[in-house]
């Protein structure tokens, strides 16, 4: 399966919507799509996951790098990781629980909640 990425903007966010297979041939397209988005001085971006079907470390890899990219500029990264399936959710959830490395991601269900401001700093 391959890899495809869509961006879209919902309010003040970059939505880039992520389907099928995160891995060591396909992970760099996402990661390209981060740096593309910070290049045009996007600084909230939602990672929609929810289509993801497989993710290798590799995959796991670019997302703490787009993790670290955002904080370093002092943006704002959401995961949409829709509860699917098996009671632990999503691949790309179960993926990054079982690493021990989802507490550092703010992760969301949809869309509406991953791009609500309901931090009130973040306004």
């Amino acid at each position: 399966m391959t890899l495809k990425v869509w961006e879209r903007e919902q309010g003040n966010w970059a939505v880039l919507q992520v389907s099928g297979e995160m891995d060591l041939v396909t992970s760099p397209a996402v990661r390209q799509r981060v740096h593309d988005a910070v290049a045009d001085g996007r600084r909230s971006l939602v990672l929609d996951l929810g289509e993801v079907r497989f993710c290798d470390s590799s995959g796991v890899g670019v997302l703490i790098a787009a993790r670290r990219l955002m904080r370093s500029c002092q943006g704002r990264l959401r995961l949409i990781l829709p509860a699917q399936g098996a009671v632990e959710g999503s691949h790309v959830n179960r993926v990054l629980a079982a690493l021990g490395v989802r507490r550092l991601f703010e992760v969301y269900p949809d869309l509406a909640s991953a791009t609500a401001e309901t931090d009130p700093l973040s306004a």
